[in-house]
Parts: structure tokens; sequence; C-alpha cells
């Protein structure tokens, strides 16, 4: 039943992202411009590590995608709540959990799709990298987007108001994008800053992207990125699906 009502919930939300196709292409634009006119700047420039400015510039990219869209996932939850559909979804006997996976499923499927879209961008203006690698930077995408799409849902679940929802979400992207090292590795930047970083979940998963993207995969990078990934992801779904329950949505 989990399953079947997952898919249910999943199909209703896709398709209503499958009609407003702009809005799912809209979401890769910031990234897209980031690539267009700050990786050119990039080239040829010492930035630490092994491979090109592309493989370091491309992975933080990815996750800078999932983290701000994932992040907001849960706005179209207060517009729901404002016009009765979540009155109407807590009188069905559909389960709880499955009411949080279809809809953090659905965005996983736009964001890896729109990290797609980004990667075939990035390799017409240079990128260079492994297939697998590349598979694997999708899958830190889809596990990031499952983690902050389902902390979103529940944030939103305890919101009334759009205007509280997005300062908030604002105030945690932001620092996290900075010591995170999304942009350039923090290896770059002076002692204290890079120390800082680390206690930032996301740091561990940029750096295991960008292990990925020159062809190092057996380094602890990766095993502390895919820790701290699925981790992150369960944690995030079992608070989502507990918020889901008390509200009964």
């Amino acid at each position: 039943m989990l399953l079947q009502d997952t898919a249910l919930i999943f199909g209703r939300y896709l398709r209503q992202t499958l009609r407003s196709k702009f809005a799912m292409l809209f979401g890769v634009l910031m990234p897209l411009l980031y690539l267009l006119f700050f990786g050119p700047l990039l080239t040829d420039l010492p930035l630490g590590g092994g491979g090109s400015s592309w493989q370091v510039l491309v992975p933080g990219l990815l996750l800078q995608l999932g983290l701000f869209g994932a992040a907001f996932a849960g706005f179209m939850i207060i517009v729901e709540k404002s016009h009765g559909v979540v009155e109407r979804m807590r009188v069905t006997p559909v389960s709880r959990l499955a009411l949080l996976l279809g809809r953090v499923l659905r965005d996983t499927a736009v964001f890896v799709f729109q990290a797609v879209l980004l990667v075939l961008a990035a390799v017409v203006m240079g990128l260079r990298a492994p297939l697998a690698g590349i598979l694997i930077g999708f899958a830190f995408v889809a596990l990031l987007t499952v983690s902050l799409a389902s902390l979103s849902y529940a944030l939103a679940m305890k919101t009334s108001a759009p205007h509280a929802f997005g300062p908030t979400i604002n105030a945690l992207t932001m620092p996290s994008m900075l010591l995170s090292g999304l942009m350039l590795p923090m290896s770059l930047a002076p002692g204290w800053l890079d120390a800082l970083s680390h206690v930032m979940p996301f740091r561990y998963l940029v750096d295991a992207m960008r292990d990925a993207y020159v062809g190092s995969y057996a380094t602890s990078s990766m095993l502390y990125g895919l820790l701290v990934a699925v981790g992150l992801a369960g944690l995030a779904v079992t608070v989502g699906t507990r918020v889901f329950r008390e509200a009964g949505a």
C-alpha cells in the first residue's frame, strides 16, 4: 500500500509539474548563468586538488541547484494549505509517509533532470569527466534533494505564511552555500574558515563529487560524503514523516 500510495501522489504532482514546463526549465537558469559567466573566469586557475576548473565548479553548481531548489519546495505546501488541499487529504486513508515521499520523489526527478541539462551545457563548455563520476554526482544530487525537500515540507507544515517561510530558508541556505565550498574549494580559504566549514554537511558532499569527477572513487572524501548524504536523507525523511503524521496531513 505504501508503494501504491507513493506512486499515486508522485504521479499527481508530476503531472502538475509537466504542465508547467517553463517553470521546470527556469529552475536551472541560475546555475547555468554561473556556468556561463563565472566558469570561464576560473579556466587555468590553480584551484587545488586534481582536475580542471570545470571539474571543480560543476559539482558545486549541481549541489547549489539541489540546495536552493529543494529548500524552497515547501512553498507548495503553504499554498495547498491556504486552498484546503491539505484538509481534503487529511480525511483520506493514504499513508502519511506516502504524502511526503510522493512529493519528495517528484522534486528529486525534476532536479536530477535539471542536473542532466546543466552537465550537458558544461560538457559543451569544456567539462571532461568520467561517466561513472557524473552518474555518482547525480546520485548525490538526488540524496540532497530528498534531504532538503523533506525538511522543507516539514518546516512548511509548521509555517502559516509564506513571508515567514522565505526568510527562514534564505537564512539557512546562504551560509550553507558559502561555508560548504560550493563555488570554490574550501582548501583555498584561511585555516579558520576551512575548519569552520567542516561543520556543514554539504562540504562532504561537494568534496566527494569533486573526487568522482576526476575519477577518484576509493577516497576518504567519497566515504564521508556517502555516509553524510545517506544519513542526512534518512534523518530528514524521518523528521518529515513525523511532522506529517502529527499534522494529520
